[in-house]
């Protein structure tokens, strides 16, 4: 687990992914505006979960031996975490994965490959929301 960025009023984002080189473009992207802390799997968001409450979070969904969808079901039934937004940031672009996590509550849905300025306008646009509105498929 890494902490990147500063103690301070900056908001906290924890990334999930199983990809050192995608973790380390996503803390690098954000680290002048956003507190990171990066973890490789679905399980060692859980762990850091129980201790800490980031303000966003950024989730793959291809990853072993816990997939994403399964992570953002188990962040969802926490208590004190289910509220936490979550955009999944993933290579798959398959309808029914897409429909799992709508179901889930997700923020937004990004595809892989992605530019630093579409993540950020993604990030901005969650934090910007006035009232939780969860993504959803028309």
């Amino acid at each position: 687990m890494n902490h990147i960025g500063g103690i301070g009023s900056k908001k906290r984002i924890l990334a999930v992914d199983d990809t050192a080189v995608i973790l380390t473009r996503i803390a690098n992207t954000l680290r002048d505006e956003y507190e990171v802390v990066t973890v490789n799997s679905g399980i060692r968001a859980l762990r850091y979960l129980e201790q800490e409450k980031p303000d966003l979070i950024l989730l793959d969904i291809q990853m072993a031996p816990k997939d994403g969808i399964e992570t953002l079901h188990d962040i969802r039934a926490m208590k004190d975490r289910a509220d936490i937004p979550v955009i999944m940031l993933t290579g798959v672009e398959e309808r029914d994965f897409v429909l799992a996590s709508a179901k889930l509550g997700i923020d937004d849905y990004i595809l892989k490959p992605f530019s630093s300025e579409e993540l950020l306008k993604r990030i901005q646009r969650v934090f910007e929301k006035d009232t939780p509105k969860k993504f959803s498929l028309i």
